[in-house]
């Protein structure tokens, strides 16, 4: 009998303490969750690359729980204060292990602070180029032309040399007309054709203008801006516009030509 009685004070002793220390993990939890959205909140009202507020959140996230897993444990009746040296003699090997992840973080805030680039923007760097779709905290996504993904881990981009093109891109279109074109005729088409274009920003001006004297043809250069993501149609349709208004306005683009002469040997 004084067995039993023992046995159920350590489960009541026992049960009491799970209970308790299950009610404080889920107030640090609800706690947590509150502390994150009012940071979120707070954050929202300055001005601030998103990836950064991330970041805030999850830190604050981060601390408000830590200390509930320590009281938690205290609960428990365990030293925390051991634990928590323990924890860090831990965290050094931790550390070296995890060393290229901070190297990614670190990279990561680098960039956000300093914005060598944004979203949005065409950057060509260590050889890949495309269209940024997101900067996070450990990586870089760039979107090529053909839309594939190309993720460059930050601790990569920085100390390298970035070519950065904004958010417009230059097209560089070359039309040939025959020497016997009336140029200005052959150039006032084009810059028409170019301008009433609707992807053509006009800020800078289209450049347009005799870019080469051919074997067969004096070639035009136009070079008109567009926003990165009209790269590739834009290029598309300005060199069919230009074809269909050439015809039009009977301006000849000629083939290229060789001539052979045949000499009698007798």
């Amino acid at each position: 009998m004084f067995g039993t009685d023992i046995s159920m004070e350590l489960v009541i002793q026992y049960g009491l303490q799970a209970a308790s220390g299950l009610l404080i993990l889920g107030m640090g939890a609800f706690l947590a969750k509150a502390a994150g959205r009012y940071t979120h909140k707070t954050l929202g009202k300055i001005e601030m690359e998103p990836p950064v507020r991330l970041l805030l959140v999850r830190i604050v996230k981060g601390i408000v729980l830590l200390f509930t897993i320590l009281i938690m444990l205290q609960q428990f009746g365990i030293q925390i204060f051991p634990l928590i040296a323990g924890m860090g003699v831990a965290g050094v090997g931790i550390g070296l292990a995890l060393q290229g992840v901070f190297l990614n973080l670190f990279a990561g805030l680098s960039i956000i602070i300093t914005k060598p680039f944004r979203v949005g923007e065409f950057i060509d760097i260590l050889g890949e180029h495309g269209e940024v779709q997101s900067i996070d905290i450990f990586t870089t996504k760039l979107r090529h032309i053909d839309q594939s993904i190309v993720v460059i881990p930050n601790r990569k981009i920085i100390g390298e040399i970035l070519h950065n093109f904004g958010k417009i891109r230059q097209l560089n279109l070359t039309v040939g007309v025959a020497y016997a074109t009336d140029l200005s005729q052959a150039l006032a088409t084009v810059t028409r054709v170019v301008n009433a274009n609707p992807r053509v920003v006009q800020d800078p001006p289209p450049v347009i203008g005799v870019g080469q004297l051919g074997d067969s043809s004096i070639n035009i250069a136009v070079k008109p801006w567009v926003a990165v993501p009209d790269y590739v149609p834009a290029q598309a349709e300005l060199y069919q516009a230009i074809v269909e208004a050439f015809s039009t306005d009977r301006i000849q683009i000629p083939f290229p030509q060789r001539e052979i002469r045949m000499l009698n040997a007798s």
